[in-house]
This record gives structure tokens, sequence and C-alpha cells, in this order.
């Protein structure tokens, strides 16, 4: 540890750039849920524990795409892994929830929106574009692209994010649209999205060779972790190679334990949600139920001829 922090610089482990983008959202969200609420037709006080969720999701954000983990996920496949779980698996539905109900029924009043989530809002385009868009960007010559061209990587995971949105939805949907579905569907549509899910962990699992040219091959690996770098900055190739290397697992068991890693938080994930869906579905089932109403006699109370 004592290593990586003496290697690598200040801004480049911790990404200060970053921390102030998610920063300026943080302090637009609280102008919007207190100066700016009554603008908001049927805006109100929020509940502290949106607050919280809306937070946590901008630290996942964090997590994903800056700080220590995102430099470690340059050294090792399994680090990057977890950052990519974190912020495609967790980090949607914490915002979704952070967000209060009367935001979203504003703008679902706007034309344009509406008329974009005509095509876009049909669950099973979330679903399915997601789940595409995760399992192209592990193809091995698509992934090396990815991470050796900084702005084409950046593009793709920002819209890979939209994308865990807009499937993140249809699992809490925090607001009733056309688009709405049951709990019992919420349930088998997270379902499919695991099934959709297992080809990328499982091509990674049982590859039984390195797939990534990024972590085997130092030429790749020094033009991924440059975009980590100062402009001019030597490349650090000593956390790769020679005794003081931080890959303390071979690349291939490396490789294995990321896509384990990934499919594990990913069960998590569709665990606690689908717990929740099922809770909530036994809840409206018993709400709709209708109850008998018994009338009590007295057995020994005299019948009237």
């Amino acid at each position: 540890m004592e290593q990586f922090f003496s290697t690598f610089t200040f801004r480049t482990i911790w990404t200060p750039e970053l921390i102030l983008v998610l920063g300026l959202i943080s302090a637009a969200y609280f102008l919007i849920i207190t100066k700016f609420r009554d603008r908001f037709p049927d805006g109100g006080p929020v509940e502290t524990r949106r607050i919280v969720y809306f937070h946590l999701g901008l630290l996942a954000v964090y997590l994903g795409f800056g700080g220590p983990l995102y430099v470690l996920g340059h050294i090792m496949l399994s680090m990057h892994m977890i950052s990519m779980a974190i912020v495609f698996l967790l980090a949607p539905p914490l915002l979704l929830l952070g967000i209060p109900s009367w935001f979203y029924e504003y703008f679902r009043q706007k034309k344009a929106i509406r008329g974009f989530f005509l095509i876009a809002g049909f669950p099973i385009v979330g679903l399915i574009a997601f789940n595409a868009a995760f399992s192209v960007y592990h193809v091995p010559g698509v992934f090396d692209f990815l991470m050796t061209n900084e702005g084409a990587h950046n593009i793709y995971q920002l819209g890979m994010l939209a994308l865990a949105v807009l499937m993140w939805w249809h699992i809490i949907p925090r607001i009733t649209t056309i688009y709405t579905i049951s709990e019992l569907k919420r349930i088998g549509y997270m379902f499919m999205s695991g099934v959709l899910f297992t080809p990328a962990c499982a091509l990674i699992i049982f590859a039984g060779t390195p797939l990534y040219a990024t972590y085997t091959d130092p030429a790749t690996w020094a033009t991924a972790i440059a975009y980590c770098l100062p402009p001019g900055a030597d490349i650090p190739y000593g956390v790769i190679t020679g005794e003081q290397s931080m890959t303390f697992l071979s690349p291939e068991n490396d490789q294995q334990l990321g896509g384990a890693m990934m499919k594990i938080i990913q069960e998590l994930a569709y665990g606690v949600a689908m717990g929740y869906s099922f809770r909530l579905w036994v809840k409206r089932d018993k709400d709709e139920t209708p109850k008998l109403e018994f009338k009590e006699y007295d057995m020994y109370e005299p019948k009237v001829q």
C-alpha cells in the first residue's frame, strides 16, 4: 500500500476533478430540494434517507470512475471489475432512490422527454441495451481499444451508466408510467437481466488464458496507465514487474477473480432488489384481499320467533 501512494501522485490517486464535478452535482441537488423546491408542482420536503441514498450513489460513481480503485483497476483486472460492479450495479438504484418523486413528475410533463421515453422507456429496451453494452465492452479487442483510448472509454462508460439507469428504472420505478410493471414481473425482469449478464462473466472466469493485452502486454498497459498520470510523467513499470510488483495474482487468476467478483456483486444487488419487490408484492396482495366480517352472536341469546 505504501508503494502505491509513493508511486502515484495525489491527483492521480484521488481524481480531484471528479470530486469537484460530483460536488457541484451535490450542491445542485441541495438547491433543488430546498431553495427551489417550491418551483416544482407538489414539491415538498425530502426525507433524510433519500438524501443519504443520493450521496451514496455519488460515492459509488466516484469509486467507479475515480479514486484509488480506478487506478488499481488499471493494474489488476479484478479491481477494474469491482469498480465497474459498483458504478453500474450500485450507483443507479441509489441515485434513482435519492431523487424525489416530484422531480420526476415535473420532467415527465415535458414533451421532448415524453417522446423519448415513449420508445426508450419500454422495459425490454433497457434490459437488452445495458446487457449488450456490458457484453460488448468485455470482448477482448473492444476492451483493449477502450482502455487505451481515453476519450472513447469515457464516452462508452458514461453511455453504459445511462443504460444501467434505464434498466434499473424498471426495477425500482419512482413514479407510475404506462410502462410500470408489477412486482412479479420485476422479479422476472431481474432474473432475465442476470441471465444476460452471465455470458460476459463466464467468458472471463472460464477462458483458461488471459484475455486482455492491457494486463499482459507492458506496451499496451503503458498506454492505458498513461491516462491516469499527469502529462509527461514516467510510466511506473515497477508496479507490474519485478519484486515491487503490486499484482499479487497471476494474470489468469486475477481474471478469474474479477469475473467472479462481478457476478457475485450482481447477484447480491439483484437479490436485495428481488427481496424488496417480493415484499411489496406480498404487501399489495394483502392490502387488496377483501376482509370477511363475522357477526358475533351470544350462543345463549334466545332466538326471536
